[in-house]
Order: C-alpha cells, then structure tokens, then sequence
C-alpha cells in the first residue's frame, strides 16, 4: 500500500533516558509518523470517516510521550506504534521516528535517532 498520513517534527519534553539527569531534568524530543492506511475512499469521497484525524494521530503520540517514562527511546517508538495500533484500526502499519537532539554523548554536534516499522498482525 502506498497510502500514508505523515506528520513530522512533533516536538515534546519529557523525561525519558538512562541517565539520572534525564531523568530529572527532562530534554526535548522529536516524533515523526508515517502511517499506512487505504486513503482512497476518504479521497473520492471526502468523508473524514473514512480516514484518521491527524489531530487524533498527535495526541496519541503526545500522550504516550509525556505521560509515560522510558529508558531507551527504542521503548519509546514501540510504545507509541502500539497505542496507535490500538487507537486507530484502519492503520495497516506504522513507521516511528523518535529523535534526541542532545542525547548526552561526546560530541559537539548531531542527533541521535531510531526509527522503528511495525505492521498490524491480523489475528
């Protein structure tokens, strides 16, 4: 399938991380969303029905990012994939991009990001 809603560069605070001052004190993060879904119908018919609210999409995210905590943001990324998974059942697959912009490693410059893809299993 070739459909996909995107949304990218949800930004958040939060206090995920393994480092006890990420933990404390908090960073940012950066989300973004690729969200495959059938959009034909939602497309010739322009029923919202037919497909999912990007707004919805972004609460989810920011409910799982702000009110949960996680070591790794691996963890991070599956946990959102999952909540969507069981928030919106037309999502056939999903691809997870969390980013740590200033992850507390040695360097002066760059990012530190996963990416994860999950497809809905259909029992």
């Amino acid at each position: 399938m070739a459909d996909r809603i995107l949304i990218s560069d949800l930004r958040y605070f939060a206090f995920h991380g393994l480092l006890p001052e990420e933990t404390t004190l908090g960073q940012r993060f950066r989300i973004d969303l690729a969200c495959e879904l059938d959009l034909s119908e939602a497309g010739t018919t322009d029923d919202m029905t037919k497909s999912v609210h990007y707004g919805h999409l972004i609460a989810t995210v920011e409910r799982v990012a702000t009110t949960r905590r996680f070591k790794l943001i691996e963890a991070l990324a599956e946990a959102i994939a999952t909540e969507l998974f069981a928030d919106f059942a037309r999502i056939e697959a999903v691809s997870v991009t969390v980013t740590k912009p200033e992850a507390p490693v040695p360097s002066a410059t760059g990012v530190v990001a996963v990416s994860i893809e999950r497809r809905r299993s259909r029992a």
